[in-house]
């Protein structure tokens, strides 16, 4: 907590203050000084309090620059409404390389041979072991190191984004060339450079936009076949992925 609270505490407010401990948060209202008219958030008939609070992580603190109460603006009769400012600074790193999780390759499964293979290294392990397990967390311990060691893991790199299936060469190699004039661009600043690259990209856009629609256009002509029905599948679930946040 910061000192420019409202008056006592009382067991409410002790509770708010134990919380902020356990969770190493800092109550952000008490750590700037504002007139006693910019702390209270309740006040009612000649009663008024600190009843409202913002909380943000220790860490965080330093990008908060205000905190106070708006007087003109009243969420209801008695309460007001509570404000604070921050600064957020995104910072990208630089040459990062972004990992998934390594995942065991549980889809060798549907091949026979590494499903028989499996089984039986799975009944060898548990076999093998001088007390069986009887208890199900032991139990799949032992599943999930064998299927790490007979099929494998996945190598944890970034998946290619999907949403570049319909790429052609003409279209990598209009992308490769307006890349190029970039770079020139960036170390000539000239005029006909910045043509160039102006001109390479609206190239580039209009390739892309022909080769989407003639990947559509073959995509939906195979829909109703049925070698289709996984492509349908795919862009249902490229679509419904679009539509998040």
């Amino acid at each position: 907590m910061g000192k420019f609270g409202v008056k006592e505490r009382n067991l409410e407010g002790q509770m708010v203050v134990d919380f902020a401990k356990r969770m190493y948060m800092a109550v952000v209202n008490t750590y700037f000084q504002k007139r006693e008219e910019h702390r209270v958030t309740y006040k009612s008939g000649g009663r008024s309090t600190q009843a409202a609070y913002i909380l943000c992580r220790r860490g965080n603190l330093k990008e908060i620059s205000d905190c106070k109460v708006v007087v003109g603006e009243s969420v209801a009769r008695q309460h007001r409404m509570v404000v604070c400012r921050m600064t957020l600074m995104v910072c990208k790193k630089k040459g990062a390389k972004i990992e998934t999780e390594k995942k065991t390759k549980w889809w060798k499964l549907k091949k026979e041979e590494c499903c028989e293979d499996f089984r039986q290294k799975l009944r060898q392990a548990l076999v093998g072991q001088v007390v069986l397990p009887d208890d199900w967390e032991t139990t799949a311990e032992v599943i999930r190191v064998t299927g790490r060691k007979v099929l494998g893991v996945s190598s944890g790199r970034r998946k290619e984004d999907k949403e570049i299936w319909w790429w052609n060469v003409e279209v990598q190699d209009s992308i490769q060339r307006k890349r190029l004039a970039k770079k020139k661009w960036d170390m000539d600043r000239t005029k006909e450079n910045r043509q160039e690259y102006k001109e390479l990209q609206c190239r580039l856009k209009r390739e892309v936009s022909k080769a989407k629609q003639e990947a559509y256009d073959e995509l939906y002509t195979r829909l109703d076949t049925r070698e289709g029905q996984k492509d349908l599948y795919r862009l249902a679930r490229q679509r419904d992925r679009d539509g998040k946040d």
